[in-house]
């Protein structure tokens, strides 16, 4: 029997909360609620395979809660959804460029968010035996290594916590060093499931993983007008 995939459901709306949690039962998925940030800390985080989050929350706010989950090793991979009345063009890079997996505006319909959940949970479930098989176990720059199993960066045997986008972002720079990509090829790739995604929000993926590297950060080239490029 496959196994059903866990949601959390973590906003103040007690009402959306229940309809939330109702749907997505009603669709085969484990799903719990927290009503707050603090509720959720409270919770073995780490036994989820997908988390939805409103931003606009009281003392936690949903982004506060975003930052501590990337921070934290066991719960960096899990997928993250906002859900918010928060829509505005920066709103939206502010919480996709935290490693969020999609960015959902409200009012929403159930419909669309449970495709979203879909689409994101299809994306990122675990490769099977024969992929990760036929991939390297790591990349490596010098004393750059890049786990893509176990979706570790290190540098001088020292881990580099990376969200999600960015870590995806260097990891297929490295996979295919010297092959210049367009921020189109990058949002195809590293969001293939967004609608929209603006050139900024690769601009600024870039800018911050390229903050983490130290000495590394010089081998993500800009390639003016034609994209970005990991050179050896």
């Amino acid at each position: 029997m496959t196994k059903k995939a866990r949601i959390l459901v973590v906003d103040d709306e007690d009402t959306l909360c229940e309809a939330l949690r109702f749907n997505l039962e009603a669709e085969g998925y484990s799903t719990d609620v927290a009503h707050s940030a603090e509720e959720a800390l409270t919770l073995d985080l780490s036994a989820y395979d997908l988390i939805l989050l409103d931003i606009m929350m009281e003392h936690i706010s949903g982004t506060h809660l975003a930052r501590i989950l990337k921070q934290r090793q066991s719960t960096a991979s899990i997928p993250i959804i906002f859900c918010t009345a928060k829509d505005s063009e920066d709103d939206m890079i502010d919480g996709l460029s935290l490693g969020a997996d999609d960015y959902i505006t409200k009012p929403y319909s159930i419909r669309n968010v449970i495709a979203r959940i879909k689409t994101v949970l299809r994306r990122t479930a675990p490769a099977s035996r024969k992929e990760t098989e036929n991939r390297p176990n790591s990349l490596s720059y010098k004393t750059l290594i890049v786990d893509p199993v176990k979706k570790t960066c290190t540098i001088d045997n020292t881990e580099i916590k990376l969200p999600r986008k960015e870590f995806e972002i260097l990891t297929l720079l490295m996979r295919n060093p010297g092959q210049i990509f367009s921020r189109d090829q990058l949002i195809t790739t590293i969001w293939p499931e967004k609608t929209v995604v603006l050139d900024r929000v690769v601009d600024v993926n870039i800018t911050r993983l390229r903050s983490k590297l130290g000495e590394y950060s010089r081998n993500i080239v800009t390639r003016s007008g034609y994209g970005y490029v990991f050179v050896e």
